[in-house]
């Protein structure tokens, strides 16, 4: 008897099971991928990363028509050279059941 080959679950495919499946995972993954934001060398980061949140809340085409805009415009504004509006950014983060807030830029003591 040979064994069946278990199928093959993607690094992604994982991620985004765990965050639909933990929300204060998806929260603190979101808050640090935002911090990318500030850096423009990393901002791709950011975005990335809400897109992950976006899949793992019912998919982009959901959250698309949640935010009130299109699937191809949430796809290319997700993306790594996307720059999204504020307007966009905020209905984005609704979408998914959170909001932006703002909280003081820490400095190391002189």
């Amino acid at each position: 008897m040979s064994k069946k080959p278990k199928a093959a679950v993607s690094h992604y495919d994982c991620e985004v099971a765990e965050l639909r499946a933990d929300r204060e995972l998806a929260v603190e993954y979101l808050k640090a991928a935002m911090e990318s934001l500030d850096n423009p060398d990393d901002r791709a980061a950011g975005l990335l990363a809400l897109r992950t949140v976006a899949d793992a809340h019912g998919g982009l085409g959901a959250v698309a028509a949640e935010a009130g805009i299109s699937r191809e415009s949430l796809y290319r504004t997700l993306s790594a050279n996307g720059n999204p509006t504020l307007k966009t950014l905020l209905a984005v983060l609704k979408a998914v059941g959170m909001k932006l807030s703002v909280e003081p830029e820490h400095h190391a003591a002189a």
